[in-house]
């Protein structure tokens, strides 16, 4: 997280258990409900990795800074514009006529999360880590810079990421793509001093919407033949 090592990794350990409680209700309730359940999981992972790269920072160790960030932002680029529309697709009935168009999501997302990370692997140079206000600024270059402007670059991600749970059959779902709408609004009015950090944790803290769904079995109101 933006604020210290120590709230990272407090954090962290919230998320991962609750992902963990969640994906084991998730096998037992519906594993439809699996790739949801990880999310949480997954963002606990990645406040974990923020918190090593706070360590790193602290202790002038700039490998720790490199291998933590690259960490960070492996989620950051790659997973989440691939991970939130394929899930929307796993929940997403067999006769949904959006069904084929969230895979679709999923492989634009795919090709857009290798354009912004492979380089970053490639280019360790490129991942630029600093203090701002107390909190982690990520600013590096990225590929599609020399393609359009960041500003676009920002747009094509939150489409990915925000569309697809809007656009989904199920109620609590679209709730959960107001949820980000909101993370995004307050990250760009109060927190642009470190935005991706802050995103990051707000979107992560936003996941335990999800455990809510999971354990009420949220989409069985609207699809009972497969939640039931």
């Amino acid at each position: 997280m933006c604020l210290s090592a120590p709230v990272s990794f407090a954090a962290s350990g919230f998320l991962v258990v609750g992902g963990a409680f969640a994906s084991w209700k998730a096998w037992n309730i519906n594993r439809r409900y699996l790739p949801i359940a990880l999310m949480p999981l997954f963002a606990g992972a990645q406040q974990f990795l923020e918190g090593n790269v706070w360590v790193g920072m602290n202790s002038a160790d700039p490998f720790t800074v490199l291998w933590g960030a690259l960490g960070f932002i492996f989620f950051t680029w790659f997973m989440w514009p691939i991970w939130i529309p394929f899930s929307v697709y796993v929940l997403e009935p067999p006769d949904s006529p959006r069904k084929s168009l969230f895979l679709a999501f999923a492989l634009v997302g795919t090709a857009f999360g290798i354009a912004l990370y492979v380089p970053h692997v490639l280019n360790p140079d490129w991942v630029n880590v600093t203090i701002n206000r107390d909190s982690l600024a990520y600013e590096g270059t990225m590929l599609l810079d020399y393609l359009m402007p960041r500003e676009m670059t920002y747009v094509i991600y939150l489409f990915l990421i925000i569309v697809p749970p809007l656009m989904s059959r199920y109620l609590h779902v679209k709730y959960f793509g107001l949820t980000l709408i909101a993370v995004v609004t307050l990250d760009i009015l109060l927190l642009r001093y470190a935005y991706i950090s802050f995103f990051c944790l707000l979107a992560g803290l936003g996941t335990l919407h999800l455990i809510y769904i999971i354990l009420r079995n949220k989409c069985a109101r609207e699809c009972p033949m497969l939640f039931a």
